[in-house]
């Protein structure tokens, strides 16, 4: 019996090493193409600034305070670093205002699709997909072209005689969340009209026989149910909402600046790679302490109501 033993304990042991030696090429090059560049971009953070760009192999925790300090050039105190905390600011203002906007949009057209016959089901999901079909850019240029003072908005309100003049809606905070709704709404569709697919819609016939109204029907029927979908939906919008940089630079013009557009300042013409490594670790740590939080609270709503 111990002789069984032994040798079922050394096949697993086996079995064990053989996966880990199979997987070995695949964690590796997790590591180096993720997990390497992230330990590089930690320790330029903690090094000092060098005179013509790079960093010099010294330690000096100034890139952290200068995140949302900054120091007086003539006696060395620290004060808030106005710039700094209006940019992060604008930056979960804008996701923010662009999750709920592409949630309020992508529901009702996830509703809509998700109640469709199959085939049509499948039309819409190809339209819906398109974008993805197109560059990032060209899809924000499309925006500008609509918005502009000379676009499509300003022109047909102006020919319908609503208003005289054009509306500077470009170069503005609305113009970023407009361009943000518009290139993240297929993420927030997709995974509403997942959990939509997955619904039983006879619920929703006996809710409506039990005399509810459509307003009881969607926010303690289908609303619950589809919950973990407008999580997810919200997820994949707010995080690349936060670092968006295209289209910022685009509909921003340079000065409704986003966290992504420092950062790059400060690799690019700041030549002051220890700060943009620290504004960039830092806009990481924000968005995993925020998605741990939200995610542990939710998840501990959902097992309380199975």
């Amino acid at each position: 019996m111990n002789r069984a033993g032994e040798i079922a304990a050394k096949a697993e042991r086996d079995d064990i090493r053989s996966r880990w030696l199979l997987s070995m090429p695949a964690l590796a090059t997790i590591f180096f193409a993720a997990a390497g560049p992230l330990v590089i971009v930690l320790l330029c953070s903690v090094l000092e600034p060098g005179p013509y760009g790079g960093v010099v192999w010294k330690f000096s925790p100034e890139a952290w305070i200068s995140v949302f300090m900054e120091r007086d050039i003539f006696d060395d105190t620290l004060s808030v670093a106005d710039a700094h905390v209006v940019i992060f600011w604008r930056s979960v203002k804008l996701a923010l205002l662009a999750t709920v906007g592409a949630l309020v949009l992508g529901f009702p057209t996830a509703y809509f699709i998700a109640t469709r016959s199959e085939r049509a089901r499948d039309v819409w999901l190809f339209l819906i997909t398109i974008p993805f079909w197109t560059n990032l850019l060209i899809r924000t240029l499309a925006v500008l072209q609509v918005i502009r003072n000379e676009g499509v908005i300003n022109t047909l309100l102006i020919k319908l005689g609503i208003i005289e003049a054009p509306i500077q809606i470009l170069f503005t905070d609305t113009a970023i969340t407009l361009g943000m709704v518009y290139v993240y709404l297929p993420f927030m569709v997709l995974p509403i009209y997942a959990s939509l697919e997955k619904l039983d819609f006879r619920l929703v016939e006996a809710a409506y026989d039990l005399y509810a109204s459509r307003v009881q029907v969607l926010r303690r029927i289908i609303f619950p149910l589809v919950k973990p979908g407008v999580i997810a939906g919200s997820i994949l919008v707010f995080i690349p909402a936060i670092s968006a940089y295209v289209t910022p630079s685009v509909l921003g013009g340079g000065k409704n600046m986003m966290v992504a557009n420092l950062i790059e300042l400060q690799f690019g013409q700041g030549r002051n790679v220890p700060l943009g490594s620290a504004l960039s670790i830092s806009v990481m740590a924000i968005v995993a302490a925020a998605l741990l939080v939200y995610v542990r609270n939710t998840g501990g709503s959902e097992a309380r109501h199975g």
